[in-house]
């Protein structure tokens, strides 16, 4: 069930990604995260698609950041553990990689990338904090392959003594906990005043009821797809009709329906062969 709007917290990918729109607490992130400092950051683009052709799949991309030393950012909220994070970094890579060059152009021209994913349970149950990948040679881990390729996985229930306390702010705040330091405090102001917005109220609604619309039409899909299956599988319409109610939730009623609905498109099917 999703959350009412004023019960959004920055771990919830909604308000993360307004949130992290902003440069002022963007810039700052990164910089805790990698330990570096940023003089100057593109204004990040929110939910930002890279849909390479028409037979690809599409990616969308929680914040997408771009700084002055030529390097990209990829950050993610991640609240679900079934998710594949792992072939989902390599997908991710891949998907900005070919949307930074054009035809033909030079792999020299590739950025530095780092995918960050923002874990609020602990991928790999280390008790670590932060993981940190690259491509290193399996013979020699001190050999580095050097594509610039960096895949970040942050852990906000981490129990090692792993990171600077700036960091462990962060992570404790967006696990839940009390704002702690002059960051954590304006990033819980700055929730607040999302939530006062009437225009991200707005777009939420939208999203969700978008959302609900996609979930419908791919149960809707689900129960078209049994029906058929089943008909062309030889099984008879109660049976079909039993698995219907066990899988998708329905009452009789409403699997007598369905059957009576998409029976026809077997049926018609059929007469058309004939």
């Amino acid at each position: 069930m999703e959350k009412a709007f004023e019960e959004l917290q920055l771990k919830d990918d909604f308000m993360f990604s307004v949130v992290m729109r902003n440069p002022k607490f963007c810039k700052p992130f990164l910089e805790r995260v990698l330990g570096i400092k940023i003089s100057r950051m593109e204004y990040p683009k929110s939910q930002d698609t890279i849909d390479l052709s028409a037979n690809a799949k599409s990616v969308r991309l929680d914040i997408y950041v771009q700084d002055d030393s030529n390097s990209v950012y990829n950050i993610e909220m991640q609240t679900t553990e079934k998710a594949n994070l792992p072939k989902r970094t390599r997908y991710y890579q891949g998907m900005i990689d070919l949307g930074i060059l054009e035809k033909g152009e030079n792999y020299k021209n590739l950025k530095r990338s780092f995918i960050i994913f923002v874990c609020t349970f602990d991928l790999f149950g280390e008790g670590r904090h932060i993981y940190t990948f690259e491509n290193r040679c399996v013979q020699d881990l001190g050999l580095r392959l050097g594509d610039d390729a960096i895949k970040i996985i942050l852990n906000t229930k981490g129990t090692m003594d792993d990171i600077t306390p700036e960091m462990k702010n962060i992570l404790d705040f967006i696990d839940g906990k009390e704002a702690s330091d002059d960051y954590t405090r304006a990033l819980e102001e700055e929730i607040e005043s999302v939530k006062k917005n009437e225009k991200w109220r707005l777009d939420y609604m939208t999203l969700q009821m978008k959302y609900q619309e996609k979930y419908e039409q791919g149960i809707e899909q689900g129960i078209r797809v049994m029906i058929i299956d089943g008909i062309e599988d030889g099984l008879d319409s109660d049976r079909i009709k039993s698995k219907l109610i066990r899988y998708f939730s329905l009452t009789p009623q409403r699997a007598e329906e369905y059957y009576n609905q998409y029976s026809v498109e077997v049926l018609e099917g059929n007469l058309q062969t004939v």
